[in-house]
């Protein structure tokens, strides 16, 4: 029966193969892509091709995307990333029941779309954004699509981040190697809190950290803005938490990859036929996740590159070295409830860990410190939001995590200011140690511009007898 019930699926599969020979963008459910006939899908303009590859130098099988117009694979999605084939057996089709499904041998499901809706007259389409789309006949509304659903790679229009209605997250996920598409260790997407941020994961420990949204970019991620080629969108609301780029120049082909190790940016180079990346994170030491401790501030260029904040102090002074540096800074005195605290400004941070903070995206500035005064437990407060003039509140509890130094010189206009809690003793010494490097900088100016005065008119004095002993003399006609 089963012999019967294989032969049967075979010729079935023989015959729609010859009614679908020529390659399309899309199937209907009476169609099916076949790896054994080497049958494709490749989108309207031919940017994307759909259909079975072997990555690197592994015999498995496996339904993907990639751009059809470049040279090589570069392999943009994969759908049976766990579960290879280990023939040439593979067939997309969508089943009786309107799912979308991947059969392997003996027709043993591979990989199947999970969508909520079922479609009366299905319609799977690979369109030229890379996206593959479940979809009714005559309707635009996707009941699945490849983009909710992102492997290694992020494109353009897909949206990465949280759909809050329905818990779904869009995070890349790295290869396990260039021989295996399976997810591996290093995985990138939002944190789901008040103040979301993308995080860089490597298995269950944080990797690298962006720092919360601006208004402009990520604070620990200056690097992700917008350029003549293309703009980002963040948006955070009830119903979703996602970032995305669009193209503003289609010409340009573009893409982030997150492999073993980093999330790189890649451009196509036409003219050297070659991929060339112009991104990585994490960029350099500082990116690594909370390096300096708690309260310390990562600095590159610094020696020790670990120093603390202004008002702390490391919490091992006798032994500190890069081994320790994991137990991070407390502070130079101690602060209760009772004391009389203020704030102290500091600019040119990546904005600490938002896991333990608060947003209030309506408060002013003032507003805000109010809010973190009569807080015992408010370690620092921040405007959210540094478009016209800064507006929203962020308030930051218990210690300041992964804190790094981001403008060389301390400050930059588009980065947020933060105002960290400081005991009074300790306000005011930063302006103060300003001041006294301001006098010690104007004194040794002084110093050195009366010394080099006598030596200035030393050196003219010389100079014209110099000149004068040069001059040639003119013959004196004597008459006798």
């Amino acid at each position: 029966m089963d012999i019967f019930y294989s032969v049967l699926l075979s010729s079935s599969l023989l015959l729609l193969y010859f009614v679908f020979s020529d390659a399309a963008d899309s199937i209907t459910q009476s169609q099916f892509i076949s790896d054994s006939n080497a049958t494709t899908l490749i989108s309207k303009d031919e940017v994307f091709a759909l259909g079975f590859f072997s990555p690197g130098n592994s015999t498995n099988r496996y339904l993907g995307i990639w751009y059809n117009k470049i040279p090589g694979t570069t392999v943009v999605w994969v759908a049976n990333r766990g579960t290879p084939i280990t023939d040439s057996s593979g067939v997309l089709k969508v089943n009786s029941s309107g799912s979308l499904v991947l059969l392997g041998q003996n027709s043993t499901f591979a990989w199947s779309a999970n969508q909520t809706k079922v479609a009366r007259k299905p319609i799977v389409q690979l369109l030229d954004s890379g996206n593959l789309v479940l979809r009714e006949e005559n309707e635009d509304n996707y009941l699945w699509q490849s983009f909710d659903y992102p492997s290694d790679t992020w494109l353009a229009g897909m949206k990465l981040g949280w759909d809050l209605r329905i818990g779904l997250d869009r995070r890349l996920t790295a290869w396990k190697s260039p021989d295996d598409p399976s997810p591996g260790e290093l995985s990138w997407g939002f944190e789901r809190h008040s103040y979301p941020e993308l995080v860089m994961m490597k298995g269950s420990q944080k990797h690298f950290r962006s720092g919360p949204w601006n208004g402009n970019f990520f604070s620990g991620m200056p690097e992700l803005q917008a350029t003549p080629l293309y703009n980002f969108t963040f948006v955070s609301n009830k119903d979703e938490v996602y970032f995305k780029f669009d193209m503003i120049q289609e010409s340009v082909i573009t893409r982030a990859v997150l492999n073993q190790s980093q999330y790189e940016r890649y451009m196509w180079v036409k003219e050297k036929n070659e991929w060339s990346m112009f991104l990585n994170l994490p960029k350099d030491k500082c990116d690594t996740y909370n390096l300096c401790g708690p309260n310390g501030n990562c600095i590159v260029g610094e020696s020790p590159i670990c120093q603390c904040v202004e008002g702390f102090k490391h919490k091992s002074l006798q032994t500190w070295n890069p081994e320790e540096w994991y137990m991070g800074c407390e502070r130079s005195k101690q602060l209760s409830c009772s004391d009389e605290i203020g704030f102290e400004n500091f600019s040119g941070f990546k904005m600490p860990d938002t896991t333990s903070s608060l947003l209030n995206e309506t408060m002013s500035l003032n507003e805000c410190r109010v809010r973190c005064l009569n807080n015992c437990t408010c370690i620092a407060y921040s405007n959210s939001n540094t478009r016209n003039g800064g507006s929203g509140c962020a308030m930051w509890f218990n210690d300041l995590i992964d804190i790094r130094q981001m403008a060389a010189n301390k400050e930059d206009a588009n980065s947020q200011d933060i105002y960290i809690r400081m005991p009074a003793s300790e306000q005011g010494k930063k302006k103060q140690k300003m001041k006294v490097i301001v006098i010690v900088v104007v004194a040794i100016a002084v110093v050195f511009g009366v010394l080099l005065i006598p030596y200035c008119i030393c050196r003219r004095k010389n100079l014209r007898v110099y000149v004068v002993a040069q001059r040639p003399v003119k013959p004196v006609k004597v008459n006798l």
